[in-house]
Protein backbone atom coordinates (compact mmCIF):
# COMPACT_ATOMS: atom_id res chain seq x y z
CA UNK A 1 0.00 0.00 0.00
CA UNK A 2 3.22 2.45 0.68
CA UNK A 3 4.35 2.25 -2.70
CA UNK A 4 0.49 2.81 -4.33
CA UNK A 5 0.91 6.17 -1.86
CA UNK A 6 4.64 6.91 -3.40
CA UNK A 7 3.51 6.19 -6.96
CA UNK A 8 0.14 8.91 -6.32
CA UNK A 9 2.37 11.75 -4.03
CA UNK A 10 4.76 11.64 -7.44
CA UNK A 11 1.90 12.18 -9.78
CA UNK A 12 0.86 15.15 -7.58
CA UNK A 13 4.10 16.29 -7.18
CA UNK A 14 4.79 16.28 -10.79
CA UNK A 15 1.85 17.69 -12.21
CA UNK A 16 1.29 15.06 -14.97
CA UNK A 17 -2.79 15.32 -15.17
CA UNK A 18 -2.18 18.81 -15.80
CA UNK A 19 0.52 18.23 -18.34
CA UNK A 20 -1.63 16.33 -20.32
CA UNK A 21 -4.47 18.80 -20.39
CA UNK A 22 -2.28 21.68 -21.48
CA UNK A 23 -0.94 20.12 -24.70
CA UNK A 24 -1.14 21.58 -27.44
CA UNK A 25 -1.93 18.85 -30.01
CA UNK A 26 -1.43 21.62 -33.05
CA UNK A 27 1.50 22.35 -32.07
CA UNK A 28 2.74 18.88 -31.66
CA UNK A 29 1.34 17.56 -34.96
CA UNK A 30 3.09 20.62 -36.98
CA UNK A 31 6.75 19.89 -34.87
CA UNK A 32 8.40 18.18 -37.06
CA UNK A 33 10.54 16.69 -34.14
CA UNK A 34 7.51 14.96 -33.37
CA UNK A 35 5.91 14.60 -36.90
CA UNK A 36 8.86 12.72 -38.84
CA UNK A 37 9.62 9.91 -35.84
CA UNK A 38 5.79 9.53 -36.30
CA UNK A 39 5.07 9.30 -39.75
CA UNK A 40 8.03 6.78 -39.77
CA UNK A 41 6.33 4.53 -37.08
CA UNK A 42 3.05 4.69 -39.54
CA UNK A 43 4.61 4.12 -42.50
CA UNK A 44 6.78 0.84 -40.92
CA UNK A 45 4.02 -0.28 -39.57
CA UNK A 46 2.11 0.01 -42.88
CA UNK A 47 5.19 -1.56 -44.94
CA UNK A 48 5.28 -4.38 -42.03
CA UNK A 49 1.14 -4.85 -42.27
CA UNK A 50 1.29 -4.33 -38.62
CA UNK A 51 -2.82 -3.74 -38.71
CA UNK A 52 -2.79 -4.84 -34.99
CA UNK A 53 -0.32 -1.96 -33.62
CA UNK A 54 -1.65 0.83 -35.63
CA UNK A 55 -5.35 0.17 -34.29
CA UNK A 56 -3.84 -0.03 -30.71
CA UNK A 57 -2.16 3.15 -31.77
CA UNK A 58 -5.13 4.82 -33.25
CA UNK A 59 -7.27 3.96 -29.90
CA UNK A 60 -4.46 5.63 -28.01
CA UNK A 61 -5.01 8.55 -30.18
CA UNK A 62 -8.77 8.87 -29.53
CA UNK A 63 -8.78 8.35 -26.18
CA UNK A 64 -6.17 11.33 -25.83
CA UNK A 65 -8.50 13.66 -28.15
CA UNK A 66 -11.46 12.31 -26.26
CA UNK A 67 -9.76 12.92 -22.97
CA UNK A 68 -9.91 16.49 -23.90
CA UNK A 69 -13.30 17.20 -25.22
CA UNK A 70 -15.88 18.93 -23.34
CA UNK A 71 -17.65 15.50 -22.34
CA UNK A 72 -14.43 14.63 -20.10
CA UNK A 73 -13.69 17.86 -19.01
CA UNK A 74 -16.76 18.62 -17.84
CA UNK A 75 -17.43 15.21 -15.83
CA UNK A 76 -16.20 16.81 -12.48
CA UNK A 77 -17.59 20.31 -11.74
CA UNK A 78 -17.03 22.51 -8.94
CA UNK A 79 -15.57 18.71 -7.30
CA UNK A 80 -19.51 17.38 -8.10
CA UNK A 81 -19.11 14.38 -10.26
CA UNK A 82 -21.91 14.63 -13.09
CA UNK A 83 -23.79 11.53 -12.99
CA UNK A 84 -25.39 12.30 -16.57
CA UNK A 85 -21.64 12.20 -17.79
CA UNK A 86 -20.47 8.71 -16.65
CA UNK A 87 -22.14 6.59 -18.67
CA UNK A 88 -20.95 7.82 -21.77
CA UNK A 89 -17.50 8.07 -20.49
CA UNK A 90 -17.66 4.70 -19.45
CA UNK A 91 -18.68 3.48 -22.62
CA UNK A 92 -15.97 5.15 -24.36
CA UNK A 93 -13.71 2.96 -22.14
CA UNK A 94 -15.35 -0.05 -22.41
CA UNK A 95 -15.68 0.41 -26.29
CA UNK A 96 -11.88 1.02 -26.47
CA UNK A 97 -10.93 -2.01 -23.97
CA UNK A 98 -13.03 -4.08 -25.84
CA UNK A 99 -10.86 -3.40 -29.33
CA UNK A 100 -7.65 -3.63 -27.33
CA UNK A 101 -8.54 -6.74 -26.56
CA UNK A 102 -10.09 -7.89 -29.60
CA UNK A 103 -7.07 -7.04 -31.40
CA UNK A 104 -4.30 -8.50 -29.08
CA UNK A 105 -5.68 -11.58 -27.97
CA UNK A 106 -8.92 -12.27 -30.39
CA UNK A 107 -7.25 -11.40 -33.80
CA UNK A 108 -4.17 -13.16 -34.85
CA UNK A 109 -1.93 -11.24 -37.03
Amino acid sequence: MEILNRIVEFFNNTNIPEQFHEVDAIGLFTNPWFLVPFVLFIGYKLYKQSINTLVITGVAIGLWIFSGSPMAKNLIVDGQLQIGKILPVAGVGVVAIGIIIYFLFMRSE
